[in-house]
């Protein structure tokens, strides 16, 4: 458990409004339960996790299937294979990747409130990754977020991306 000083942030609460407290304040630890939105018992199996409450808004999460698209000049077939094995372990939630010496497609499922957050941190991935992953310095050329009854519904009708399975990296 951190302890800190009366006056300090709570680690992960920046841009949260009212997460400042003033000198003296005590703050006390609480439990948060699911929420009555968890599992909502939706026919699509979707169901949504309680993020926060700020005031009288109430935030769900929703997860979202992400499919990345990179491309540029050509990479050794081993390096690029590394720097997305790197990835993937990086970003726990990688399903999988396919590639070529000269692009890649990433997918995954991504947590968020609605597309458009989904949408941006997907978008900085790449950007993000590429130097702790030592990735080839690829453009992004491509992306399509969809929610999880759309996946799930493309699956079951025949078309969209195949499942991901075999989970891993994998070449075209």
């Amino acid at each position: 458990m951190r302890r800190a000083r009366p006056g300090d942030v709570p680690r992960g609460s920046v841009g949260i409004p009212h997460a400042r407290r003033a000198v003296g304040e005590e703050r006390t630890l609480t439990s948060v339960g699911a929420g009555p939105d968890f599992d909502d018992g939706e026919e699509s199996g979707e169901t949504g996790a309680e993020t926060g409450t700020y005031g009288d808004e109430h935030v769900l999460s929703k997860l979202w299937h992400i499919t990345l698209s990179v491309s540029g000049a050509e990479a050794p077939l081993k390096e690029v294979r590394r720097g997305l094995e790197q990835l993937a372990h990086d970003h726990p939630f990688l399903l999988t990747s396919r590639y070529a010496n000269d692009h890649a497609e990433i997918r995954y499922w991504e947590e968020a409130r609605d597309l458009h957050d989904a949408a941006a941190v997907a978008l900085r991935l790449w950007g993000e990754h590429r130097s702790s992953a030592r990735l080839p310095p690829w453009e992004i050329v491509g992306l399509e977020v969809i929610d999880r009854q759309t996946y799930h519904q493309r699956i079951a009708e025949g078309y969209g991306p195949p499942p991901a399975a075999p989970v891993g990296v994998h070449p075209f």
